[in-house]
């Protein structure tokens, strides 16, 4: 079975009825991201669309961040700050639902099957292309209110490195996603726990021939539901600080050698807010 026959498959929960469903708008904004190749921090502020639904035999994600840097980022031959676009979609199929059998053990509730693409463009001089498809099963935890699950899925990665003029086929590679969304009170006031954590395996060598690292990002935050707080409905607004941990970002390792080997640490404080409709 081929590879786009398996995702069709998989996609075809997209074409009905949704039994649940929750689209959002959201901004976060930070002063300490970075980028390799920049010595200092980059400031970006981000505007986030994103929507999940679940329909009879398993869920449905999307998202899309339209990343805005500063002059420290800029565009490819010119001084204002890019601009990136970076999406992602995964369609999962709940094993327990299309074959009737209790899955779950310990404090897994159920087993999926998911499979997905993450797709980015960048208007910088490295213009990278990312293309990547995964595949695997999720693991879904069994909590009293919320959600959190484990992937363990293969990534197989395509990209360009603009520096050096060519394409890039990066070797499969491991990875674990880790996904939660946990309320909670804080006495009157509601909140909620959110966020993802992903481990990248090494994926070969990059553009530049170099060997990749294995690469850890993290993305949390606490927000507050504002509907708790000031006259207005509970469950639509939502506003907070998180905090980004980026380790060798993008597969490169971590260094603090003269630009453009430079490749630091990201660990960026945010400010958040999203709007669900």
């Amino acid at each position: 079975m081929t590879k786009s026959l398996v995702l069709a498959l998989l996609a075809a929960g997209s074409l009905c009825a949704a039994d649940w469903s929750d689209t959002f708008i959201g901004y976060r904004t930070s002063t300490q991201y970075r980028e390799p190749g920049i010595d200092g921090t980059v400031t970006k502020n981000i505007v986030q669309l994103g929507h999940a639904s679940g329909w009879a035999y398993g869920s449905n994600f999307f998202n899309v961040d339209m990343f805005s840097s500063d002059r420290h980022d800029p565009v490819n031959n010119g001084t204002s700050g890019a601009t990136e676009v970076y999406a992602v979609y995964r369609t999962s199929v709940s094993l327990s639902k299309v074959t009737g059998l209790k899955l779950a053990f310990g404090p897994v509730g159920d087993v999926s099957l998911t499979a997905g693409f993450d797709f980015n463009s960048k208007n910088t001089t490295f213009a990278p292309k990312k293309r990547m498809w995964v595949f695997g099963p999720t693991f879904h935890f069994a909590l009293p209110k919320g959600f959190a699950s484990l992937g363990l899925v293969a990534s197989k990665e395509k990209n360009y490195n603009g520096i050096v003029g060519r394409d890039v086929d990066f070797d499969m590679a491991l990875q674990l996603n880790a996904a939660w969304g946990v309320p909670f009170q804080m006495g009157n006031v509601g909140a909620e726990f959110k966020g993802f954590a992903n481990y990248i395996g090494a994926k070969g060598k990059d553009g530049f021939g170099n060997p990749t690292k294995p690469e850890t990002l993290a993305n949390l935050a606490v927000l507050v539901d504002l509907g708790t707080v000031i006259p207005m409905k509970t469950g639509r607004v939502f506003a907070g600080l998180g905090f980004e941990y980026w380790n060798n970002k993008f597969g490169g390792a971590n260094s603090d050698a003269p630009a453009p080997a430079t490749n630091k640490r990201v660990t960026a404080p945010m400010f958040m807010v999203q709007v669900h409709f």
